[in-house]
């Protein structure tokens, strides 16, 4: 059974930096072929893809977001990582991580982690 935890800070202070990790189980985030994405929902919006660690070590980048995030991973832990800088307010959401097989239709991300409420404060 694969599955995804994500941990880090619920609360950040505007100007600072967001952090956090992916841990995977069940999958390696180098299977071939293989997504491992950051996905958000502000209150009363609809989720928004962040950026993904390719399998081969590559990263893609939601281009709204790209000169503020920055994801990484850790082969060694399976895990990844998201930082976003410069935080306001707007990126209070719920942050989930999840995996996918290409595409971004989120409606065919599976399995996904059970998301962490990230609140920042002004």
């Amino acid at each position: 059974q694969v599955q995804l935890q994500e941990s880090g800070p619920g609360l950040v202070k505007s100007s600072q930096t967001l952090s956090l990790t992916c841990t995977v189980s069940g999958d390696s985030i180098t299977t071939t072929n293989s997504y491992w994405s950051w996905i958000r929902q502000p209150p009363g919006k609809a989720p928004e893809w962040i950026g993904a660690s390719h399998y081969a070590g590559n990263y893609y980048y939601n281009p709204s977001l790209q000169s503020r995030t920055s994801i990484s991973r850790d082969t060694s832990k399976n895990q990844f990582s998201l930082q976003l800088s410069a935080v306001t307010p707007e990126d209070t959401a719920i942050y989930c991580c999840a995996r996918s097989y290409g595409g971004d239709i989120l409606e065919l991300f599976a399995p996904w982690g059970q998301g962490t409420q990230v609140t920042v404060s002004s």
